[in-house]
């Protein structure tokens, strides 16, 4: 996902669609009310933006080129 320009940190933007994400599973999708409607953004699109930001907070501070890696160990038993 490309970077979004704005005057907004990243740490600011996350919480913005942290709860953005919150009012889509507490308060749906959509609803609709007399002839007045309300759409929410897509959620499986906050989810994609809120991993990007998350991975640009980690970044900002860090120089280690494999700071989002794991490793397992399976020793055969």
């Amino acid at each position: 996902m490309a970077a979004v320009e704005s005057n907004y940190k990243a740490s600011e933007m996350l919480t913005e669609v942290n709860n953005a994400i919150y009012a889509v599973l507490v308060g749906g999708q959509s609803y609709k009310i007399g002839t007045r409607q309300l759409t929410r953004a897509d959620l499986s699109l906050l989810y994609k933006l809120r991993n990007d930001l998350t991975a640009q907070i980690a970044a900002e501070g860090s120089t280690s080129l494999l700071d989002d890696t794991y490793v397992a160990v399976f020793d055969g038993r």
